[in-house]
């Protein structure tokens, strides 16, 4: 159980335990989350405006790490409510429950009053042995979802990647954009993301899995306003190396690696277009040498 924004290594210590215990009784590995995020319920002023993982993601990546169920539950004002016992009764119903794993600080229920001592209490009557699982530290600090937030506002991508045992990533589906990277000599594809948190601006070496079929494909992302061209909104544009075909509407995954330089504004677009070539051929050397950071 928990919110796990980010799934980084100490959400992954939490998930591997209850997989664990699946196995060895012979059950099924769940995860139980909330949504939306329970601080945006209980102090939106102290909410972080960004998510790390949409749901659609978590849902992928907590396949990968070997979870069969996912179950979502509505946070708003009615859960906010519900005390630590009723919470516990609630989840201790399910005939079929063996195991609840979660942080060794996980609080629950109404002011958050339920601590994992009490839900152990709850669950002996229902045999449910409940099991806690300490922090993951790095570097002498604890691993959460707010340093991880904090790395990547700050460009940090090493930091990033040591939280979360892998490269960044971001999820969203490719839209019709302005089609200027075609007039640019660098088709791109444009990624809709949502409001998830992403690393500063700028060019980045990076690497996209496209759709259910997970093809991976290397390529150079420009994160930003594309000042040259006046743009307003901030976009993620994708240019994948050596690729050919229609991506519109596809899922695409991004995987951030090495960023190449900020993004500029140029004295013009043909100024640019030297830019990207030079970009380009960046990218191409650094996978070449296995020293594109993903």
């Amino acid at each position: 159980m928990g919110v796990f924004d980010g799934l980084h290594l100490g959400h992954q210590a939490v998930i591997g335990t209850a997989v664990e215990g699946a196995g060895r009784s012979g059950g099924v590995a769940g995860v139980l989350t909330f949504e939306p995020h329970p601080i945006q319920i209980l102090a939106p002023g102290r909410a972080p405006r960004r998510i790390l993982v949409s749901l659609e993601h978590k849902e992928r990546l907590l396949a990968s790490l070997g979870v069969k169920v996912l179950l979502v539950l509505r946070f708003d004002e009615t859960m906010a409510r519900q005390s630590a016992e009723e919470f516990g009764e609630h989840l201790f119903s399910v005939a079929a429950l063996r195991q609840v794993v979660a942080g060794e600080d996980w609080k629950f229920g109404r002011e958050r009053r339920g601590t994992m001592d009490l839900l152990r209490e709850l669950g002996k009557p229902h045999g449910v042995e409940v099991t806690t699982v300490p922090a993951v530290m790095l570097k002498g600090e604890r691993i959460s979802s707010t340093c991880l937030r904090r790395a990547l506002r700050d460009g940090n991508l090493r930091a990033a990647s040591g939280m979360l045992g892998r490269s960044y990533t971001v999820m969203g589906t490719v839209v019709r954009g302005e089609q200027l990277g075609r007039k640019l000599g660098a088709p791109t594809a444009n990624i809709m993301l949502g409001n998830q948190q992403l690393p500063p601006d700028g060019v980045y070496a990076v690497t996209a899995t496209i759709g259910e079929e997970r093809e991976t494909h290397r390529g150079v992302a420009n994160l930003g306003v594309r000042p040259t061209v006046n743009g307003e909104r901030r976009l993620l544009e994708v240019h994948l190396l050596d690729f050919e075909g229609d991506l519109y509407e596809a899922g695409v995954e991004v995987y951030f690696g090495l960023r190449l330089r900020s993004e500029k504004k140029f004295k013009d677009q043909e100024e640019l277009k030297k830019q990207i070539r030079r970009d380009l051929e960046e990218a191409r050397e650094l996978f070449k040498q296995s020293k594109a950071g993903i």
